[in-house]
């Protein structure tokens, strides 16, 4: 495959006044990378006509590839589609059969289309379309000539996170590939973990994360899950799986006790809803102090027999009063009747965070208590700091990775 140079531009007024932050440029730019394709450049620009113009034409004459996200709304300040025009010296035209994929999406949706919707099935007379499954701004492909020859792809995205990761994956994503001259199937195999950081986890794989191996393997964190996403390219399907199955299984032996699942929104939650289903078991909630993530987490899971409620109280004491109880274990045994659980899972505390853009947390402590089917209780206490924004998240992972590690003690 070619080694092709990429260059993310993000396009708005929101972006380059700071009141949004730039979630897409860096999912793209981690996209490309795992496709072999190197990023060189992020440029953020506003909604102005010749500043669009002067960042696509700079762009397009110092790299192969321009991905762009923004800008293709029906509004006047959506400037996209008229810059590729301007920069392809093309006319934009009309394409009725977008129009009416376009017409019939605000049918279904009850709303009547307004005319300056028209604007969003205009392309230049060149340009692929990048189909929208989802939303009424279809994207364009398109070929920008350079000022001294040749010519620099271009793939203009919307700006809504959703749509646009679905319409790279679909079609920029392969196109890519073609372009590059080698693979035309690419297949990602997402695997999770918790209990360690990137740094660790980039220690114990060792040179399974080398950019240059097949299939290559990247690590992304969110809220200290750790993401571990293989991705191969072959031309075919069975290839690609062929090359995934061996790494799966050399990563879990390198790091299989961290292991907790698969998928890209699978989480710990997931996996003990899976194991509880197993266990024909089920369980409820306690969460103290000044936040209750949990409950929420267990909620977005719907209509499941493994978990029966959560409760979410300030302190001990409250609990206590609530289960009129004068200890602790009697309270938890007496909510695992009275909520027909298995087992009960309580985190004391989630702390107060600071408030302000410079406070700091110092260190906090945190217990984690786990009622078993045969009422016995295990505790755990933990030490943590961390920043405020990701803190309680991690407290309730960390309660969450003890649950599990109690299953895996818990014969059924």
């Amino acid at each position: 495959m070619a080694n092709l140079t990429a260059e993310v531009i993000s396009i708005g007024d929101e972006m380059t006044s700071g009141a949004r932050l730039d979630t897409n440029g860096q999912w793209l730019s981690r996209r490309l990378g795992e496709l072999g394709i190197n990023v060189e450049y992020h440029t953020t620009v506003g909604d102005s006509l010749s500043n669009n113009v002067d960042v696509f034409r700079t762009a397009a004459n110092r790299v192969d590839i321009v991905i762009t996200t923004g800008g293709l709304g029906p509004t006047r300040d959506d400037l996209t589609r008229e810059v590729l025009g301007m920069l392809s010296s093309q006319p934009l035209e009309l394409r009725p059969e977008i129009l009416s994929q376009i017409e019939a999406m605000f049918t279904r949706r009850g709303r009547v289309m307004a005319q300056r919707n028209e604007v969003q099935a205009m392309f230049p007379a060149t340009s692929l379309v990048i189909a929208n499954p989802h939303g009424t701004a279809p994207g364009i492909d398109i070929a920008i000539p350079r000022d001294g020859g040749g010519s620099c792809r271009v793939m203009a995205l919307p700006g809504v996170p959703a749509e646009m990761k679905q319409m790279f994956e679909e079609t920029v994503a392969p196109r890519l590939m073609e372009l590059a001259g080698g693979a035309n199937h690419i297949r990602h195999h997402v695997m999770k973990f918790f209990g360690t950081g990137e740094s660790d986890m980039e220690l114990r794989l060792g040179e399974m994360i080398a950019r240059d191996r097949v299939p290559r393997v990247g690590i992304t964190v969110s809220e200290a899950t750790l993401s571990l996403r293989i991705t191969a390219m072959a031309d075919s399907e069975a290839k690609c799986l062929e090359q995934i199955e061996p790494t799966r299984v050399e990563i879990l032996e390198k790091v299989g006790d961290l292991f907790f699942g698969e998928g890209e929104g699978y989480e710990q939650y997931n996996a003990i809803d899976d194991s509880l289903r197993e266990r024909k078991e089920s369980l409820v909630i306690v969460e103290l102090g000044y936040a209750a993530p949990l409950g929420d987490w267990f909620a977005s899971l719907g209509d499941t027999p493994a978990f029966r409620g959560a409760v979410s109280l300030a302190s001990i004491d409250q609990l206590l009063q609530f289960t009129s109880c004068e200890t602790l274990p009697l309270a938890l045994s007496t909510l695992r009747t009275q909520a027909a659980a298995s087992w009960v899972l309580l985190v004391d505390r989630y702390p107060a965070l600071p408030k302000g853009e410079d406070a700091l947390l110092p260190p906090t402590e945190f217990r984690v208590d786990v009622v078993a089917p045969n009422n016995e209780m295990i505790s755990i206490e933990h030490k943590i700091a961390g920043h405020p924004d990701i803190l309680h998240a991690r407290v309730a992972k960390m309660a969450m990775a003890f649950l599990r590690q109690q299953f895996a003690a818990t014969p059924y």
